[in-house]
């Protein structure tokens, strides 16, 4: 693991550079659609974009990873429930597997947390994920449209115990997701 790794929010300065990060974390990836660096443009121009919840990681000063959160809603036709989406997380190939991507998603559920938000959904290797707390989202009765290959990429995690105890319904990815 990484030690000489400082999360901080993400600035205007660093824009550029993380959609080529982005897309240099993403081109060897076998389920990527190659549009990772598009997608965080798009977030970051969405009404919805907090930019709390855009992180840099950053070793001797160099930006190697970035996290973003999106706000998103679940509707089960009579409540809605604010919840956040997870993606992308990105780590340049050289740092991968150093543990950065953990301490990204960390650092986004604390500030996540702190800025009043309970749960957090994603779609993501099923492998990974669980480490950091995430469950089938169907345990919860939360639903996807998006069509996958098997339920277990489709995950939550409250970031309050109980948050999603009496949650349930379809998720609304922000339209940025396409």
């Amino acid at each position: 693991m990484n030690q000489n790794i400082k999360i901080r929010r993400e600035t205007r300065e660093d824009y550029d550079w993380v959609i080529e990060l982005t897309e240099k974390a993403f081109e060897t990836m076998e389920f990527s659609d190659q549009k990772e660096g598009q997608l965080v443009e798009k977030l970051r121009k969405s009404p919805t974009f907090i930019e709390e919840l855009s992180l840099v990681a950053e070793t001797n000063g160099k930006v190697v990873g970035h996290i973003l959160f999106t706000p998103l809603v679940i509707d089960n036709g009579q409540q809605q429930f604010q919840s956040l989406v997870l993606g992308p997380v990105s780590v340049l190939p050289e740092f991968q597997k150093q543990g950065i991507g953990g301490q990204l998603i960390i650092a986004g559920h604390q500030k996540a947390r702190e800025l009043g938000f309970q749960s957090v959904i994603l779609i993501g290797h099923q492998e990974y994920y669980p480490r950091f707390g995430y469950k089938p989202a169907s345990m919860w009765g939360i639903k996807t449209q998006i069509p996958l290959p098997s339920d277990d990429v489709f995950m939550a995690v409250e970031l309050t115990e109980g948050a999603l105890s009496s949650v349930s319904g379809m998720v609304i990815f922000p339209p940025e997701f396409g």
